[in-house]
């Protein structure tokens, strides 16, 4: 049980922009963190599904994100609490950044971006910065960087990329001429890279082995670059936690009735997007929760009553999932609720670059060039096993496809007056990525429809 005021040791990475280390040096921390005999917490700002694979793998615990466009603010530090004590209680949290540390969802100042989350949780900040080009004029972007929002408090640097000794001399100066301690600093040449694909980080469960060895890499490099001991101190500087954990059980109600229907999550390399939320609250409502994978289980769970099938990259897995004609058969016929996002949606439906699906939506889908990313402030159009009509919620689209048609006769949501998604029968699929704890009325919802 948690205590109500939990002293929990906590740093956020951040950095000025994208590209700068912050998956380096997090994943890196979480790492040697946990290999110095520490059960560390591990979090990342925003939507973000990537980063959280390779924070599992390297902390040994689910990798959780803290959105506060998806879940809204007042959840952000309870979602932090309640990942830091499950399944046991952590030494230390590790925040990873999104985009520069100022940047928040478009049009709305910096509201879900880093620094906002930073102060939600009063965690000091750890910036990395990409000195390649920069000699003391890291030291006026530091400066900057903290005065912009002084309700933030960067307590430390990483210096990324140094060139040469002397690189790393003149760095050092000139961040101890404005008061920022430098923690670490990591050479061009020591640099460790996870390799990459038109969405970002090849998924963990996509390149197991080699997902290993990266984060074993990434642990060896900030042992031998950052002090962890200074970084232990400025986590140790954050005030007690006040407000109480997120309870997925308060968060549903407690479960939906005295039954618990099985419920198959998707997983797998073609589907590795999901919070670890939408399990805790799917099973909170009362559902047994099991995984199903669509590249290799001939077929669903034997007592199946629902499906969820979340993103990922099937257009890479595609003659696969094809091949596995048993399970693309039995979900084309299947008699339960269906909901699926993305990903999902693309497998459900006729074919995906020419190659056949479950052909359970009259829709075909294609690769384009063109990345559709964004928050989304959508209204649910059709009832549906996770949504009333003229509900609203938020989420997420992050894609390189496109489907046609775009919708069906009964929309699953619409957007910037747009209609998307589709509603047929029992089945609710859209591009549309959510977060159940944002809205955890849907995660009941689903589980009375297995009735």
């Amino acid at each position: 049980m948690v205590s109500a005021h939990q002293s929990l040791p906590r740093v956020v990475v951040a950095a000025p922009a994208s590209g700068h280390g912050k998956t380096t040096v997090a994943t890196g921390l979480l790492a040697a963190l946990r290999r110095r005999g520490l059960t560390v917490s591990p979090h990342k700002v925003g939507p973000d599904y990537i980063d959280p694979g390779y924070h599992a793998l390297a902390a040994g615990r689910p990798g959780r994100n803290l959105d506060p466009f998806l879940v809204g603010a007042d959840r952000i530090a309870p979602l932090l609490r309640h990942g830091a004590s499950v399944p046991t209680p952590a030494d230390i949290a590790v925040v990873e950044g999104v985009m520069g540390l100022h940047d928040g969802a478009v049009g709305r100042r910096d509201y879900a971006s880093t620094a906002h989350v930073a102060r939600l949780i009063e965690a000091p900040v750890l910036l990395v910065l990409d000195t390649t080009a920069q000699g003391r004029s890291a030291a006026a972007l530091t400066l900057g960087m903290a005065a912009f929002d002084p309700a933030v408090r960067i307590g430390g640097v990483i210096l990324n990329r140094v060139g040469s000794p002397r690189h790393e001399t003149l760095l050092r100066d000139a961040l101890a001429e404005v008061g920022v301690p430098v923690l670490g600093a990591v050479t061009r040449a020591a640099e460790v890279a996870a390799p990459a694909r038109h969405l970002g980080l090849v998924p963990v469960a996509e390149r197991a082995p080699e997902s290993v060895a990266i984060v074993t890499a990434l642990a060896e490099l900030v042992e031998a670059t950052v002090d962890l001991d200074a970084v232990l101190d400025l986590a140790r500087t954050a005030p007690p936690l006040t407000t109480p954990a997120w309870d997925p059980v308060a968060a549903v109600g407690g479960p939906a009735g005295v039954e618990r229907p099985r419920i198959a999550l998707a997983g797998g390399p073609a589907f590795t997007f999901s919070y670890a939320e939408t399990a805790e609250l799917l099973t909170a409502a009362g559902a047994d929760v099991v995984t199903v994978d669509p590249l290799r289980d001939p077929a669903l769970p034997t007592g199946t009553r629902a499906v969820v099938i979340g993103g990922g990259f099937p257009e890479a897995y595609a003659q696969t999932l094809a091949d596995n004609t048993g399970l693309r058969a039995e979900l084309a016929d299947f008699d339960g609720p269906i909901v699926a996002e993305c990903a999902g949606l693309l497998y459900l439906g006729q074919s995906l670059d020419g190659v056949p699906m479950c052909g359970r939506l009259d829709l075909t889908a294609r690769m384009t060039d063109r990345l559709t990313l964004g928050y989304r402030e959508a209204l649910a159009v059709t009832d549906s096993p996770v949504a009333r009509a003229g509900e609203p919620v938020r989420g997420h689209e992050f894609h390189r496809t496109t489907t046609d048609p775009g919708h069906g006769d009964a929309p699953a949501w619409r957007w910037n007056d747009t209609e998307h998604g589709f509603v047929a029968g029992r089945v609710h699929a859209s591009y549309l990525h959510t977060h159940w704890a944002g809205h955890p009325e849907a995660a009941r919802r689903l589980v009375e429809a297995c009735r």
